[in-house]
């Protein structure tokens, strides 16, 4: 694949293809070192349950909490090793995000699978289609429907990879614990 650059795409992005969700996908992420660092330091657990991640996702970062004040005690207890901290009563999480991923292009021969496919991945990152051929007289039916679903077009061309569409920008309108296990997944897999 030749590359093109996408301004929205950090230059400190990675990339790595995956099967997930159905398709395979590239997949450009940047680890967060610190988070990495302190699971390596504590030998933290996986977090893989979707359970625990809700759980961790009612903690807030950084700030201890009083174990009695939680509605759900049993289950915090139960969260995977490194993913929070106790003192005496008190729970602080410390477990974050591993990474981000900032975009996936799904490669497709045709436009609209290759657009069912990418947006498969609009609850978690910006998405992009990469076409090897574009059917010239259907161009702007191409881009209209990509359009509305935010989702970017490239084209493979002789000379490199052109941007037909830049990919909408990612706005999450929650932070859930699916989109954080889905980066977990990834993670997983990473290290």
């Amino acid at each position: 694949m030749h590359e093109a650059a996408l301004p929205q795409v950090s230059s400190d992005s990675e990339g790595a293809m995956f099967s997930v969700l159905g398709t395979r996908a590239l997949l450009l992420y940047r680890v967060d070192e610190a988070e990495r660092r302190r699971r390596q330091a504590v030998g933290a657990e996986r977090l893989d349950s979707i359970p625990a991640l809700e759980c961790l996702l009612g903690l807030p970062i950084g700030l201890p909490v009083p174990v009695g004040s939680l509605p759900d005690q049993t289950d915090v207890r139960d969260l995977p090793r490194g993913a929070v901290e106790w003192d005496t009563d008190l729970v602080t999480r410390r477990a974050v995000r591993p990474l981000a991923v900032d975009l996936a292009i799904v490669r497709a021969a045709g436009w609209r699978t290759g657009l069912e496919r990418a947006g498969r991945f609009a609850p978690f990152c910006r998405r992009a289609l990469l076409l090897d051929e574009v059917p010239h007289a259907r161009l702007d039916e191409i881009l209209a429907e990509a359009t509305f679903y935010g989702i970017g077009v490239l084209v493979n061309e002789p000379d490199g990879i052109r941007i037909a569409l830049e990919p909408e920008a990612y706005r999450p309108q929650r932070h859930t614990a699916a989109a954080w296990h889905f980066v977990e997944e990834l993670y997983g897999r990473l290290v």
